[in-house]
């Protein structure tokens, strides 16, 4: 089929038209997506430094993501480290009550206004007392010891008692017999030969004293929740206070980083703090031992603390920074790409204008070969 000619001034027309048609479905696009670079046709320079500005920008918004992660996983452990502080204290609080708390011996005394004469045998003071006769002692559940009464005289059998450990015997001044357990446990009097220990009047179970034995199991049962505590301070797996390190990168390339070292703040890591063994509250020098271990282990509760709230504070810098720089990479991409509203909403009124135009152009550039039909 023969190509259709077209005059010069008809062509000129059309291809305005044309052209104005294409410039009017660029800037409709422009307006509709809010973007005067929308691909690489567009502005190659400009659509790929934006590209790699919001490329970047994405990976820092992951970052920060993770950035955050972080953080709640430093607050877990300085949370967890106040508590600690709070059970040391209650710890220390304790041992201050022992301390405070005498120890009082069990006892047990015979009649009174009986014994007028140290110096009489045994066998004398009381005839129903044989020489064979054997008087046991024991105190707290411990080891039965005892005394034999043989030849020995009131006074040489207190004495004899006196040489047992843990037990303390006298003549009061109400010029009775009285045997103490010193630790404050039961005392049990008891004769394994004979009936010495009810002959003198003595014989029994007495749970009169004091003792510390309750503070002590009280204070092991702290050491166990400061552990149960230490090993809960746990966030995503991640528990800086059972010796777990957190690496923290502040860019895309894990160039920019900080490492925080956990602590083992278990009783019987970081801080120090042993078990309280079955009486050994009942020597103070223990007892004060144990306070002062129990400031040690708060000193090092407050340096840790200090410590991870000035890594908190370099986090958080960072994080912040890292918003900042997002906001500034996202802003430069925008820059690159963004249309102008204002100038499009411009350009396509007069681009429809154009087209009318242009229409009325090409039906004036068309009469002049109508004309010819006038001839027929």
């Amino acid at each position: 089929m023969a190509e259709v000619v077209l005059s010069g001034a008809i062509r000129s027309n059309l291809l305005s038209i044309q052209n104005t048609a294409r410039l009017l479905d660029d800037t409709q696009l422009r307006l509709s997506t809010g973007l005067k670079v929308n691909s690489a046709v567009d502005d190659p320079t400009a659509f790929f430094q934006a590209r790699s500005l919001n490329t970047r920008a994405g990976d820092l918004n992951r970052l920060v993501d993770s950035l955050q992660q972080s953080i709640n996983t430093i607050q877990t452990a300085d949370e967890g480290i106040t508590s600690l502080q709070k059970l040391v204290e209650s710890a220390k609080a304790l041992a201050n009550r022992a301390l405070e708390t005498p120890i009082v011996a069990s006892s047990s005394e015979g009649p009174r206004q009986v014994v007028t004469d140290p110096s009489v045998a045994a066998t004398a003071f009381n005839t129903a007392i044989a020489s064979t006769d054997v008087l046991t002692v024991q105190v707290g559940g411990g080891s039965v010891r005892s005394v034999t009464v043989g030849s020995k005289t009131v006074g040489e059998l207190v004495s004899a008692i006196n040489g047992l450990t843990g037990v303390s015997a006298e003549i009061t001044n109400e010029r009775s017999l009285k045997i103490e357990g010193d630790s404050g446990r039961a005392l049990v009097i008891s004769s394994s030969t004979g009936s010495v220990a009810q002959d003198l009047g003595l014989a029994g179970s007495f749970t009169n004293g004091t003792n510390r034995d309750k503070f002590e199991s009280d204070y092991n049962e702290l050491r166990l929740q400061i552990d149960q505590l230490a090993g809960d301070a746990n966030y995503q797996g991640v528990n800086l206070l059972r010796g777990d390190d957190l690496t923290i990168n502040f860019n895309e390339s894990q160039t920019s980083q900080i490492t925080i070292r956990g602590v083992d703040f278990t009783v019987d890591g970081d801080l120090r703090l042993p078990e309280i063994t079955a009486r050994s509250w009942e020597n103070e020098v223990n007892l004060r031992n144990t306070v002062r271990d129990l400031d040690a282990a708060s000193r090092t509760l407050r340096t840790q603390a200090s410590t991870f709230g000035s890594n908190l504070g370099v986090v958080e810098i960072r994080q912040g920074f890292t918003d900042q720089l997002i906001n500034t990479l996202e802003g430069g991409a925008a820059d690159l790409t963004l249309a102008d509203t204002n100038e499009e909403g411009a350009n396509l009124l007069a681009l429809q204008t154009r087209q009318q135009l242009g229409s009325v152009a090409l039906s004036i550039a068309s009469q002049s070969e109508q004309s010819v039909l006038s001839l027929f």
